[in-house]
């Protein structure tokens, strides 16, 4: 594995600290879900999980996949959420024959402005949102759409995001059938995403093919890769090199699902936990300014700091 930064930046916790955010934090969790058919809620169906301890909290928004739920990232959100970050999870609704992401785009525009009036009516007592530190994540074809709304393909009007996660992102089937809008340029750093940091987690095995009849979920030229050559600094690069595109799934997602992707066939847990982890990392340097956990994992991860091994790691500051 080899770890490159255009900028040093020297790390301010210790390794063994780093370590901590792979596993669960000490905060109790609660898991909400939230009906939007009731008076006050949601555009949509969401999933929120919050920690119970009375604070206030920097709020994250999960896209989910395509043809999957909210509810199969629920240990991936009571991670985070254990570590102190309020957890949003809206349900797309679920189109098999869509070609395009708007429909997807406005609504997780929609969800993102209803948090200011709503979340806080769902969340438990004595629990805040700090909507000033606002971040925005999705996995899969939910990684396009959260870059789509991102880059400016869809309109909110109440807040702004601080950070974006790209987990294992997809941007269509190939470089010649990529799902509108068409936001991979293939162009290197030419994303402008208004200096807002960027942390991309991609999969070893993502690319390759289940079998025969499958082809791979996350194809080659619209996958992590791209993804991370087209962000401008400061952005950051981690893959599980041993893993597939669903392994971070609840184990008792539905086969039917799970199967049509390679796995790692090893242990799921181990991915969520490394997954949350680099979140966690990531959201604790880009919302509050503590990138020691983050950069300790990118520069010293050989010494084992991960469940899973994670190469290449890379980022660039400037």
């Amino acid at each position: 594995m080899s770890a490159s930064t255009a900028e040093e930046t020297p790390a301010v916790m210790t390794t063994t600290s780093a370590a901590a955010v792979f596993q669960a934090g000490k905060l109790a969790v609660e898991v909400i879900e939230v009906d939007h058919r009731e008076a006050r809620r949601p555009p949509i169906p969401i999933l929120v999980v919050s920690p119970k301890d009375a604070g206030t909290y920097p709020v994250a928004i999960l896209l989910h996949g395509f043809f999957l739920r909210n509810s199969f990232y629920r240990g991936l959100l009571t991670h985070l959420a254990s570590h102190g970050f309020v957890m949003v999870a809206p349900q797309f609704h679920i189109n098999l024959i869509s070609t395009s992401d708007t429909e997807d785009i406005a609504a997780a525009a929609n969800v993102t402005d209803w948090l200011p009036g709503g979340l806080p009516s769902v969340l438990p007592t004595g629990v805040e949102p700090d909507l000033g530190k606002l971040a925005l994540a999705g996995h899969s074809r939910g990684g396009h759409t959260a870059f789509s709304l991102a880059l400016g393909h869809g309109t909110t009007t109440k807040l702004t995001f601080s950070a974006l996660v790209g987990l294992d992102p997809v941007a269509g089937r190939g470089k010649s059938s990529r799902l509108p809008p068409k936001i991979l340029t293939y162009e290197a750093s030419s994303m402008d995403l208004g200096g807002m940091p960027v942390m991309v987690v991609g999969t070893g095995l993502g690319e390759e093919a289940k079998n025969l009849f499958c082809p791979p979920c996350a194809p080659k030229d619209v996958n992590h890769k791209e993804f991370y050559r087209e962000c401008r600094p400061p952005c950051y690069y981690l893959v599980t090199k041993e893993y597939g595109h669903l392994d971070m799934l609840e184990d008792d997602a539905p086969a039917m699902v799970t199967c049509l992707c390679k796995d790692g066939g090893g242990c799921k847990d181990k991915m969520r936990r490394t997954v949350a982890g680099i979140m966690v990392a990531f959201l604790r340097a880009a919302l509050h300014g503590e990138d020691g956990d983050l950069m300790a994992i990118i520069k010293d991860d050989p010494a084992g700091l991960a469940p899973t091994t994670l190469d290449p790691a890379h980022c660039r500051l400037a």
